[in-house]
């Protein structure tokens, strides 16, 4: 018996080396900076590499200086950040990289907080951030909503705090704030789980975040996850939250396909998916579920309010000059429901029909968008017609980058992020409970 224990565990050493070294294959530098498989939990930390916190109980991390307010007691648990002030959250010199970070407080349950306290990343003294974001969003759920979750990359175990586990490595120094943009105290608890390096590898890159809103997004044109950023760099994903517009209720609001230019490429992307819903995982519409990648956590039909997220962890996206993300904006309806919002002033443009020839065979036909046959005539189908439609679309973006600060525009001002969100979804929301 203890000889098969013995060679169970052996095996089982030997299956964890193996699967380490596949996951380090091409990249030796790793191994001495950050612990990137269950292979590596019991190494020895590399020379030194040392295990730090920031809290409001340890502010600076520094080595011994952890529960000092109230004579070792807990006495500073939580910081209160005044209606318009900036709150410095991390402050550290030297190299390091970031694991871990877990905030809670009133911004987990303040829906109007969760948009108006905004996060910003700094790396290496870049005057820029790299990261800046509601605080909501960036920790993965649109639309200044909350929810129960755990993905890859982000969880919320209750849905009232926020956690991520993302590696982000800094060279010189790491600066993180906290803006409080609403009227009211946010109280916040933190910790920022971090690790002190001797240097960070040459081919390490740094973490950043966009986030953008267009309360009507054109009709016919995609909607613009990530514009333009220009580096090498690996696109991480995103999390998207979409207000349907009132006019089309009742259809589908998830036809569009993600589009991922990578480049150089200018009208016609090299990635591009089947859908919306298939983008992220489900097909034939989508409700609400949570997974590792990718996951829906926010599907109100009724309403035409939905929140949903795709990280590429396992199916990298990698790009050497540029990369712009997108997805389109388009629908589907029959026909009847089409001359309901046509009648109602609503705005569209069919560009795909599914119909049937002698009620027998499906077929599948492409309109043309400049002269689409008119609703009322009987050439038009009674099954199903793909539309663009315009609705209220937000996202945070996630990439690495090679260089500290990026090319793209700040994040936008309080009065468009928060934006009818309590009447068009937090009121919604509320009276279905």
């Amino acid at each position: 018996m203890r000889k098969i224990l013995g060679n169970s565990v052996g095996m089982v050493l030997v299956l964890a080396i193996i699967l380490n070294s596949c996951v380090q294959t091409n990249k030796p530098s790793e191994k001495n900076w950050t612990i990137s498989s269950i292979g590596e939990l019991f190494k020895t930390p590399s020379k030194g590499v040392k295990t730090r916190w920031v809290s409001p109980e340890n502010p600076t991390g520094e080595k011994g200086k952890g529960g000092l307010t109230n004579k070792g007691a807990k006495g500073n648990a939580f910081f209160i950040i005044a209606p318009g002030e900036k709150k410095v959250i991390f402050d550290i010199k030297g190299a390091g990289i970031i694991n871990r970070m877990w905030l809670s407080g009133t911004i987990g349950i303040n829906g109007i907080q969760r948009r108006a306290v905004r996060i910003d990343m700094f790396w290496d003294g870049a005057k820029k951030p790299a990261v800046s974001a509601p605080v909501g969003d960036f920790f993965g759920v649109g639309l200044g909503m909350i929810a129960k979750y755990d993905n890859a990359l982000f969880s919320s175990p209750e849905a009232r705090s926020f956690n991520f586990t993302i590696p982000m490595p800094y060279r010189t120094s790491a600066l993180i704030t906290l803006t409080n943009e609403s009227a009211e105290e946010a109280w916040v608890w933190y910790d920022i789980n971090y690790l002190e390096v001797d240097k960070i590898p040459e081919d390490a890159m740094y973490f950043h975040a966009y986030w953008n809103r267009n309360l009507k997004t054109t009709l016919g044109e995609d909607y613009v996850i990530l514009p333009k950023v220009e580096g090498i760099g690996r696109y991480l994903g995103s999390n998207i939250g979409v207000i349907g517009d009132s006019l089309y209720r009742g259809t589908w609001f998830g036809e569009g396909e993600a589009k991922i230019f990578l480049d150089g490429d200018q009208d016609r992307p090299t990635l591009v998916g089947t859908g919306t819903e298939d983008y992220i995982g489900s097909g034939w519409g989508q409700g609400e579920y949570a997974s590792r990648s990718f996951g829906s956590l926010v599907s109100d039909r009724d309403s035409d309010i939905y929140a949903f997220y795709r990280y590429h962890i396992s199916d990298p996206v990698y790009f050497q000059e540029d990369c712009k993300v997108t997805i389109q904006q388009m629908g589907s309806a029959n026909k009847d429901q089409l001359l309901k919002i046509k009648a109602k002033g609503g705005v569209f443009i069919p560009v795909w029909l599914l119909g049937k020839d002698g009620k027998k065979t499906f077929q599948r036909g492409l309109l043309d968008e400049a002269n689409p046959p008119k609703l009322e005539g009987a050439d038009f189908p009674m099954t199903s017609t793909n539309y663009y439609r315009s609705d209220d679309v937000s996202a945070t973006a996630y990439f690495y980058l090679n260089k500290p600060e990026n090319n793209l525009p700040e994040l936008p001002p309080l009065n468009l992020r928060v934006k009818d969100l309590e009447r068009r979804v937090f009121k919604v929301i509320r009276v279905k409970k």
